[in-house]
């Protein structure tokens, strides 16, 4: 009994400092009013045409990202003004004016809190929205094309949000007076405990996102990577998917991905063809001496193709060697391979005309007598047979 009635007192005397603290709020702010009533009417003017201008602009940002015809970065700063939140329009034009009107300081006390915790939650959606925006735009067609990476879009913008605003309520925290040291320090804690339990899928999450900014590859593109060469069929959240050349589908790791060389073909401006020509021994000297300019004349009359060299390289078993290389100016890989097809049956034809013979592996077998004279494989015809004949 008597500890039900010490707390009845206790509480009796709380509620009559709280009516005794809403009485002097009372009469100061009355007070204030009467005494200043006309600075009270301007700053309320002032604080409206802020308050007017701020809600235009939101305005303005909501028409820019919804426009078709503008840059991605005008639609993202839209993006991100349009998310203004009202209630911090209001307690910015209240703070900026409140010096003017010289309240009391309980008021300004107040008018400080509440600004200082629209500001932020509004920057926290702001950084979200810029932050989002900018992931949206660089992931381009590959989110909307592939679930997967939406998927890890989605989980992007969870981190991104959650990162956000508790770092705006610990900014709040610490404002109004209450010590987050412990909190920080918890958090940073299970940060690292989660991180290291998560480990794996946090890189390929990362290795995704390098992917995504830096763009060595898009959808579509033929890379090679290792021993595969292939079309990049999806990115996901962490797993990209290959589809090689020989028909299977191989599936790699983001991680393993960017950890080793890796060749983007798709974006080849010039392609490089080298030809090994080989003719055979009873070439005349003349005729080799012409053929880096018949050979010349063939590559400079494709428009694509630009002539490197073409020489002597190689005095071969049974031929004698020639290197051609070429340029052919084209990121189309089929362009590439007509229009080295079309050098081909040109070489082919050109020495047809000039009497050019290729080389082929051939031997030639020698036999002796046993006095070591040499002699030929197969029986001599007698001359008169000849003279016959």
């Amino acid at each position: 009994m008597p500890v039900t009635k010490a707390a009845a007192a206790s509480g009796d005397a709380t509620l009559a400092k709280s009516l005794s603290d809403a009485e002097i709020f009372y009469d100061q702010t009355m007070g204030w009013i009467a005494t200043h009533y006309m600075s009270i009417v301007i700053a309320c003017s002032i604080g409206a045409v802020i308050i007017a201008v701020l809600y235009g602009l939101r305005m303005l940002g909501t028409r820019l990202c919804r426009r078709e015809h503008v840059g991605h970065w005008p639609k993202i700063i839209g993006r991100a003004i349009s998310r203004t939140n009202l209630f911090f329009i209001v307690t910015l034009a209240a703070r900026l004016v409140s010096g003017y009107a010289a309240p009391p300081a309980v008021i300004s006390t107040t008018i400080g809190f509440l600004f200082t915790v629209a500001a932020a939650l509004q920057a926290a959606l702001w950084v979200r929205e810029l932050i989002i925006g900018i992931v949206e735009y660089r992931a381009g067609d590959e989110e909307s094309g592939s679930s997967t990476l939406g998927s890890a879009i989605g989980i992007i913008r969870l981190l991104v949000t959650s990162i956000c605003f508790i770092v705006a309520t610990l900014l709040i925290l610490d404002n109004i007076g209450v010590n987050i040291t412990g909190l920080v320090a918890s958090l940073g804690i299970g940060g690292i405990a989660i991180g290291l339990a998560a480990q794996g899928i946090f890189s390929d999450l990362f290795a995704s996102l390098a992917i995504i900014f830096d763009r060595p590859f898009r959808r579509g593109d033929t890379v090679r990577w290792d021993q595969t060469v292939g079309t990049v069929e999806s990115i996901g959240l962490k797993t990209t998917r290959v589809r090689a050349t020989t028909g299977e589908e191989v599936v790699i790791s983001n991680t393993n991905l960017l950890n080793k060389e890796l060749r983007n073909l798709a974006h080849t401006m010039r392609r490089r063809a080298t030809l090994m020509l080989g003719v055979t021994y009873q070439t005349s000297p003349e005729t080799c001496r012409r053929l880096p300019d018949i050979v010349k004349t063939i590559v400079t009359a494709h428009d694509k193709a630009v002539f490197l060299h073409c020489c002597m390289t190689n005095f071969g078993a049974s031929s004698l060697d020639y290197e051609l290389l070429f340029d052919v100016i084209d990121e189309d890989v089929e362009v590439f391979n007509a229009t080295r097809h079309a050098i081909c049956i040109e070489i082919l034809e050109s020495f047809a005309r000039e009497g050019i013979d290729f080389a082929y592996p051939t031997q030639t077998t020698f036999t002796a007598a046993p006095d070591g004279r040499m002699i030929m494989p197969y029986a001599e015809i007698p001359p008169d047979l000849i003279h016959r004949s």
